[in-house]
This record gives C-alpha cells, structure tokens and sequence, in this order.
C-alpha cells in the first residue's frame, strides 16, 4: 500500500464531465431515494433480489459472477476507461477509502464494472484499474451480459455522440455515478453517492464490513 493517499490518475480528470454530473444524477433519481432509506424500511425481497444474476469476464480472460463474489462484501461500481471525471474520481476515493481503513480496507472487494464495451478490452480495463494502486476487479462482457446486470443494479446508461451530426461517430457516456454496496451474501446493503463526503461513505463502508 503507497504511502501517499490515491489520487485520480493524471490526464484522466477533466471538467467536462462535471456538467454532466446533474443528467447522471437525474437518471438515478428514483433509485437513489430508495437506497437513501433505512435498511429496514425497504422489503427484503427487493433488497435479496437486487443485481442479479450474472457473470463477466475479468482482465485475465477468466470469468466473475455473482457467485464467484459471494462470501465477501463488496462495493461495485459501472463506469468506462475513457471517462473523464466521473469514473476516475470515485475509484481513486474507494482506494483512498480503502487506505483509511488500514487492514481492514481489504476486507471488502472493490469492482469496476464497464459500461463502454465498443472500447473497453478486457486488457484495456487491466491496465486502466492498475492505475489507482489497490487491488480492483475490472470487468466487461457482451452487450448482452453487461444488459443484463444493468438492468440488475438499475444503471442507467445513455451513449452521447460527440458531435450530434455525426451519431455513429465517436461518442461519450452519461451513466449512473454511485457505488453500490453489497454484502457477502449479495444483498444491497446502501450506496455512496458521487458527490458524497468522504466521511459518510467511510461510515457506510465501516457497516459493510462490521
């Protein structure tokens, strides 16, 4: 573990993004409100069948499912290596999260999961994950695998087109921005929202591994 706190890595973080923070706010909206309660004030059925099933392939070619995660917590994140704010700002925080919690911190797996398979590889996210200098599973899949567990987590994911003349052109995504928390079981325990404090998403991961 570096000494010094993960920042995001550089050349990556752009203030593009941040104008775009409100639309990917906006499209969690509803879901967001739910999380935002009580673990007891949400049916447990709801809470037991959130994500899903699915599986997806790792950096190493090898494949993750939700049953493979089970047994440890973990929080989970859906973003894409291209992004410029958004993405490599809440890994570098769950890294620096992580440091926090001394040797507690690997007590709690962290997943990057890519909403961007036109150009994420599976060895792009590979190297892209290294950069925040903690253990992270990156994953990817088919169209139709990372469907499917959007559709599980209720991401939202809207591919932008650059320039609006050219809609099969080179593009940008606007997509969900929280970090879900699962537990060992894969049930959702709570989120940390993006613009989140640090404090409170300490507090929350302090309960995911309690």
């Amino acid at each position: 573990m570096p000494d010094t706190e993960p920042t995001a890595p550089r050349g990556l973080v752009s203030l593009r993004a941040f104008l775009r923070i409100a639309v990917f706010l906006v499209g969690g909206m509803g879901l967001i409100a739910w999380l935002g309660k009580s673990p007891l004030d949400r049916p447990a059925s709801v809470a037991a069948s959130f994500g899903g099933t699915f599986d997806l392939t790792a950096p190493n070619g090898s494949t993750v499912s939700d049953k493979t995660l089970a047994g440890k917590p973990y929080a989970i994140f859906f973003g894409f290596t291209r992004c410029p704010d958004v993405c490599p700002t809440n890994l570098a925080r769950m890294a620096r999260l992580r440091q926090k919690l001394g040797a507690d911190g690997m007590k709690f797996a962290i997943v990057f999961v890519s909403v961007d398979p036109g150009h994420d590889t599976r060895e792009g996210i590979g190297k892209y994950v290294e950069l925040f200098n903690t253990p992270i599973i990156g994953l990817t899949g088919t169209p139709e695998q990372l469907a499917r567990i959007q559709k599980g987590f209720g991401v939202y994911v809207k591919r932008v087109p650059l320039d609006a003349a050219k809609p099969e052109g080179d593009y940008t995504i606007d997509h969900t921005a929280a970090t879900y928390l699962m537990t060992a079981d894969g049930k959702l325990q709570s989120i940390i929202a993006h613009e989140e404090a640090d404090e409170m998403a300490l507090a929350k991961l302090k309960r995911l591994i309690g």
